[in-house]
């Protein structure tokens, strides 16, 4: 089932308005109707107002299917009244765009609400499992429905020829890694990418593995997963042929879940990237994506991998919109390489608590990269989105930087945190774009030690950051301070330091800073 906040989100796109009733929004559906003249006794919890001449006459079929919503076409101008009928019959009522078709809408409706159940481990109907139940009995095994990615979408309630491996998989959701191993060097994963028809895997004591039977899940050429079976034995005859013609059930069943999930994220997706860009109605979008008006903040995430790069980050993708818009804090975009997410402001730990999570949920072998905006309003979600990706910036060239030490060492950085270390990767960007002085002070003097093995760099370096005291410069360097006071006369004969004047000392400042890696 859904609830009527994600049936209003998705719809929002298509021109249907909910009217009054927000706080109806956590009622669940279950079901769909549409009035039929030869059978006056439809009911369903949203109904297809098909058919009815005013928005008075739909909320009063409504009221007989004793609907908790009713879809009715109309116009903005019906809004009032269909506010104040569905208020005194409580029933929710949504107004249909006049330009949009009844066909297309039952579609999307049916899809939603009959099709749009979720699990736990991802999307997917409920049904699944009752299909995985059917087949387990079917081929006398207990059986497992996997994605590409080996996480599981279901599994049957019979053990029969059940064993640890099967049970430790259901208990943490996806195969274990030393398993996938094991099918990998196999070549278990090669052959279900290359044939449809059922193949046995030979028992693994060793990992608590009995036999397993397993077929590919496909449609048309694309791999969405796969069905296995334990036995001692590879199955023949008629449980051959059931686990065959099984997995192409189970196909249908995914297809007709991606497809209600996708759009749902689709809708979710071009919302946030409305706002990520800017738009004039932010505070409309952000109602539309069933967020508070309250300051947010932008998270942008890249995955780092060695293999599957594009599938991580999709994986990523997928654990961000998983779940009801009520039920999950933030709402998701894939833009180019990265994932930005629009999370409500609880502060720069709960964002890195967030980021902690999403990485958790992927394999072991992927290390996630971060950077988090500062809080802002929705008119300011964009500057919050370019401060997220200079976050992002800094935390993945401290990661290449090994032994660089992290401003952050328990989580990505934080804009309002890390401000100043974002300002210096600017001016070190544009050092490197040739945009700094290439002649001046410090230029002058780091040549005079490349040549002549001195260290006036490291002293007007430490001299500048102790403000002038010759003592904290001196301790810094490790030598004495008579030296350091040698060093700058000897250093004023090379180049016109004007240690006196505040700006060239700042200008100095700058220059070291951005030159600095």
């Amino acid at each position: 089932m859904i609830t009527l906040d994600r049936l209003v989100n998705v719809l929002g796109a298509y021109g249907v308005r909910l009217c009054g009733r927000p706080e109806r929004r956590a009622a669940r559906l279950r079901s769909v109707a549409i009035p039929d003249a030869t059978d006056g006794r439809v009911n369903g919890d949203v109904l297809m107002a098909v058919g009815a001449g005013s928005v008075t006459e739909a909320v009063r079929w409504a009221v007989a299917a004793q609907a908790t919503v009713v879809l009715v076409r109309a116009g903005a101008e019906n809004a009032r009244e269909a506010a104040v009928a569905g208020e005194s019959n409580d029933v929710s009522v949504m107004l249909v765009d006049p330009a949009v078709s009844w066909s297309h809408l039952v579609g999307v409706v049916y899809g939603l609400v009959l099709e749009g159940r979720e699990t736990e481990s991802g999307r997917g109907p409920t049904d699944l499992f009752a299909l995985a139940d059917s087949l387990a009995d079917a081929v006398g095994g207990a059986v497992t429905i996997e994605d590409p990615l080996s996480r599981v979408l279901a599994y049957s309630r019979s053990q029969q020829a059940g064993d640890p491996a099967r049970l430790e998989t259901i208990l943490v959701r996806q195969v274990p890694e030393r398993l996938r191993e094991v099918f990998r060097a196999r070549g278990v994963f090669a052959r279900l990418a290359a044939t449809d028809e059922p193949i046995f895997v030979e028992p693994d004591p060793r990992h608590g593995m009995t036999g397993r039977m397993a077929v590919a899940v496909r449609a048309g050429r694309e791999l969405l997963g796969s069905v296995w079976v334990t036995c001692g034995s590879p199955l023949t005859g008629t449980r051959h042929t059931a686990l065959a013609n099984g997995a192409r059930t189970v196909a249908l069943h995914l297809l007709r879940s991606r497809a209600s999930a996708d759009l749902e994220r689709q809708v979710e997706s071009d919302l946030v990237v409305r706002l990520l860009e800017g738009t004039a109605d932010a505070a409309t979008v952000v109602s539309r994506l069933g967020l508070a008006a309250r300051e947010m903040r932008v998270v942008a995430v890249r995955t780092h991998t060695s293999e599957e790069p594009h599938a991580m980050l999709l994986l990523a993708f997928e654990r961000a919109t998983t779940g009801f818009g009520w039920s999950r804090p933030g709402r998701s975009t894939l833009l180019g390489d990265t994932l930005y997410t629009i999370l409500p402001d609880a502060g720069a730990v709960a964002a890195r608590e967030w980021v902690a999570s999403l990485g958790a949920g992927l394999p072991p072998r992927v290390r996630v990269a971060a950077g988090i905006g500062a809080a802002a309003q929705a008119a300011e979600l964009p500057a919050s989105r370019r401060e997220a990706e200079e976050c992002l910036a800094l935390h993945e060239r401290d990661a290449s930087h090994s032994g660089s030490p992290t401003r952050s060492p328990a989580g990505p950085p934080a804009y309002d945190e890390s401000w100043d270390d974002i300002l210096l990767h600017r001016l070190r960007a544009a050092a490197r774009a040739g945009r700094v002085p290439a002649r001046g002070p410090v230029s002058a003097l780091r040549r005079h030690d490349a040549l002549h093995d001195t260290h006036y760099v490291a002293t007007l370096r430490a001299w500048l950051e102790a403000q002038g005291d010759l003592a904290v410069a001196a301790e810094r360097l490790g030598v004495h301070a008579n030296t350091v006071r040698n060093r700058l006369r000897r250093m004023s004969e090379v180049t016109a330091l004007h240690l006196d004047d505040p700006r060239k000392r700042l200008a100095m400042v700058i220059t070291l800073a951005a030159e600095d890696e």
